[in-house]
């Protein structure tokens, strides 16, 4: 579907956001009609614009009671996606099917370790901007090997995140995930894990892998996906990808089940 402009100009306006890449945009899952999480997409956007001086949501009259104005106004999908962009001059709304299905979960995700590395440093990787491009490049990648994502080492060689995905480890029964300072993107499933599970946020490398029984990566669109493989460690478990992934369903409506 095309995107349609939400501000009083009907045409798009060529500012930094495009020229530079000096904007933000969101991901919504929208399921059955409905925003998930919605409060902490905004939230998360408004950090983005703060962060790169642009008017906040509020000023730009962006809420979640006009975000789902706007779906109940244009026919969507029961699983789709909203994909919000903001620039100084440009809000932009765009809804699409959410690509996920439940063969995704059957089959898991096979991955492998990206050859870019992620820069801790910069402050861009804690913010959702538009530029994201060695992320598309890192993710089509993947997919041209046959591949489901890659993951991302910072200059450190600690492990990071994937092109669009937050990874976790599990290891004797406990839940771990990359910590902020290793420079990534703090996903709106991931903190939802981390407000609702004991999970440990920490510095992991590759090397860590060798003795965990499974992995599992988050987005707001595919939710809790379980993996199989990530470079040459293959995952023979995923007992609490499933477990995680029934219990958000049942909390956001999701349809998009994975088997049990």
């Amino acid at each position: 579907m095309k995107g349609i402009l939400m501000q009083p100009s009907s045409q798009l306006s060529l500012d930094d956001g495009f020229q530079f890449g000096l904007g933000a945009f969101e991901t919504i899952a929208i399921e059955h009609g409905q925003p998930v999480f919605p409060e902490k997409h905004l939230a998360r956007l408004d950090r983005a614009a703060a962060f790169l001086q642009l008017s906040s949501c509020k000023a730009r009259n962006l809420t979640p009671e006009r975000i789902r104005s706007y779906l109940a106004a244009h026919s969507t999908s029961h699983h789709s996606v909203l994909k919000i962009l903001l620039t100084k001059e440009n809000l932009l709304f765009r809804t699409r099917p959410n690509p996920y299905t439940p063969e995704h979960y059957t089959a898991g995700f096979c991955m492998d370790f990206s050859p870019v590395l992620r820069n801790e440093t910069s402050p861009l990787v804690a913010h959702k901007t538009l530029n994201y491009g060695d992320c598309i490049l890192e993710k089509r990648a993947a997919i041209s090997l046959g591949l489901n994502e890659r993951i991302f080492l910072n200059t450190k060689g600690q492990l990071c995140e994937g092109t669009a995905t937050n990874l976790f480890l599990v290891r004797g029964g406990h839940v771990l995930t990359p910590a902020l300072s290793c420079g990534l993107l703090p996903g709106i499933l991931r903190e939802y894990l981390l407000e609702t599970y004991e999970i440990t946020e920490t510095i992991l490398y590759p090397e860590d892998i060798a003795d965990c029984d499974e992995c599992f990566v988050t987005n707001s669109l595919m939710g809790i996906m379980p993996v199989t493989q990530l470079g040459e460690k293959k995952f023979l478990q995923r007992d609490t990808a499933d477990r995680l992934q029934a219990e958000y369903q049942e909390r956001s409506g999701a349809d998009c089940e994975c088997p049990l």
